[in-house]
């Protein structure tokens, strides 16, 4: 390399090495803030109360957990049976310290049962569905799937209670997605008192009463505990859909979240890295700010700008979250507080703290791809963008062809064999269940058994044209293109400043001037004490 490129490169070169040096402590910051915010006591809490409420079956029939749940007769035998004997633990084992009295309860010894639980039902109106003329003297009902249009919100039954009441939301909890439908937050809802006798007896009462009745689409089990040995909230949702097909679809979510923040010296440590991350975000707010007045149109043509912005604006949400989170769990705890006997709803809150979490892992995961931006000047970083621009139309022709294909294949499973295999059961499902035949983790005989004979013609193309063909170009185009863009580098005059080559000259540079300021140090010690010996001779 010239002597004069080399120089007029320096600056670049330095600016590069200053930026990575502070985009290097932001990562850090960023990466003690991700890590925080997560434990594995989450997984091993989880893993505890969904072993409890889940897994636990009757003494007596041994077979009706949660999980077996197929009948509404099912549904209040485990209400009645595990769910109850979960949910009021028996404290009187001599291994529990904890006096548990009319108040208060804890389960599995260490988590406070916060409040009371929350049970509630959706339904739909009766002939809510069309049912053909042939079979009408047949059929007096008709009980559709779940739609919000076709809802029942009409009160029920007795009609002397909440249960049998219509309540409309006042909260902003988002509609829950179950396994068949979309369901509001509305509904017909009741709670359970704190004794296990009076749970016993009211569960005993609706279903004597008839609190379920054909029209039950959807029933939620809401509840919240918190564990203070390692400061966690623990909320649980149990859904149990009852669809037009008839039966039940259990599904559940158990969220494990610290609502709680500052309460240990370490919290206090995560604090002081949120308020250097807020004014790294605020500062790199500006810097873009000014970039972009000042490049204008050009800006939005360079990819690294769309995503530092993606970054900034998941920065932002997460910073709004956490200031909203923190006032939220404050009003909750003191509306709990003052009044024991009511469902608190850390729901919406969990549920927005697990979201928050996936938001800020995917900004750590984008921001450390970002680092790449910063290594510009690196020959194999160099030789990867090359190839990967250079190929580019290459990739989106084979690609707008390869999406074709798959999409043909995809509708053909779904509709072939998506009656009889949970594969293809949705046009979701069989998109992800070719994308698992492509790396080779797929149950051939359940096709071959919902389909003799198209389902091993569609194993076998899809398995041809995919794999042999399909991936091989991709490859192809890939190496074709690497190879040249590195002949043609080989051939180039070194021409890239190496920042390892840089920090490595730099720390050579400060090592010699180190050993050359202890060579001078000890030289002047030397003569010192030989000008301090003739003045004593003297």
């Amino acid at each position: 390399m010239k002597p004069q490129l080399a120089h007029s490169r320096d600056p670049e070169m330095k600016s590069s090495l200053q930026e990575l040096l502070i985009y290097m402590i932001f990562l850090t910051d960023l990466g003690i803030l991700t890590f925080g915010m997560v434990s594995t006591d989450m997984f091993y809490l989880n893993k505890v109360m969904s072993s409890l409420f889940l897994d636990t079956s009757m003494s007596e029939t041994g077979n009706t957990n949660f999980k077996s749940i197929e009948s509404v007769d099912d549904f209040w035998k485990y209400a009645e049976g595990p769910f109850l004997d979960g949910l009021y633990w028996d404290a009187s084992d001599i291994r529990s310290s904890i006096a548990v009295n009319g108040t208060t309860r804890h389960i599995y010894y260490e988590n406070l049962l916060l409040g009371v639980t929350q049970v509630r039902q959706l339904k739909v109106r009766n002939n809510t569905c069309s049912v053909y003329p042939a079979f009408r003297a047949f059929m007096k009902e008709c009980y559709g799937p779940y739609h919000y249009l076709s809802e029942d919100k009409e009160h029920f039954g007795l009609k002397n209670g909440p249960e049998w009441w219509y309540f409309t939301s006042q909260s902003l909890s988002p509609w829950h997605q179950g396994l068949v439908g979309l369901y509001s937050s509305g509904g017909f809802t009741f709670t359970l008192p704190k004794s296990k006798n009076a749970s016993i007896d009211k569960l005993t009462y609706l279903k004597e009463k008839g609190w379920l009745t054909r029209g039950t689409r959807v029933v939620f089990i809401d509840f919240s505990m918190y564990n203070a040995n390692v400061n966690l909230f623990c909320v649980v949702r149990l859904v149990l859909e009852f669809p037009a097909t008839g039966g039940v679809l259990p599904s559940w979510q158990i969220y494990s979240v610290k609502l709680l923040r500052y309460t240990t010296y370490y919290d206090y440590f995560l604090a002081f890295c949120e308020v250097i991350f807020c004014l790294f975000i605020f500062s790199y707010i500006i810097q873009e700010s000014i970039k972009m007045k000042i490049l204008k149109e050009e800006y939005i043509k360079n990819a690294w700008n769309w995503l530092e912005i993606l970054l900034l604006l998941l920065s932002l949400l997460a910073i709004v979250f956490n200031i909203y989170h923190t006032v939220e769990v404050s009003s909750l705890l003191e509306y709990l507080l003052s009044n024991s006997f009511t469902y608190p709803d850390f729901y919406l809150l969990a549920l927005w703290q697990t979201r928050c979490n996936n938001m800020i892992s995917v900004n750590f995961c984008f921001t450390c791809i970002k680092i790449f931006k910063y290594v510009r000047f690196n020959k194999t970083m160099t030789q990867l963008s090359s190839t990967l621009s250079r190929c580019a139309k290459d990739i989106i022709g084979f690609a707008v062809m390869f999406i074709i294909i798959f999409f043909a294949y995809a509708q053909l499973g779904y509709v072939a064999f998506g009656s009889q295999t949970d594969e293809f059961s949705t046009f979701q499902n069989s998109i992800f269940t070719q994308f698992r035949i492509m790396l080779g983790d797929f149950n051939f005989a359940s096709i071959e058994q919902a389909n003799g004979i198209l389902g091993p013609i569609y194993f076998i193309t899809f398995v041809f044209f995919m794999f042999f063909v399909f991936l091989n170009m991709f490859l192809a185009i890939i190496n074709d293109t690497y190879s040249k863009v590195k002949a043609e580098f080989s051939v180039m005059p070194s021409r890239e400043f190496e920042i390892s080559n840089r920090i490595r000259e730099g720390y050579r540079k400060a090592l010699a001037k180190r050993k050359l300021k202890r060579k001078s140090t000890s030289q002047n010690a030397i003569l010192y004490a030989v000008r301090q010996d003739r003045r004593d001779k003297e």
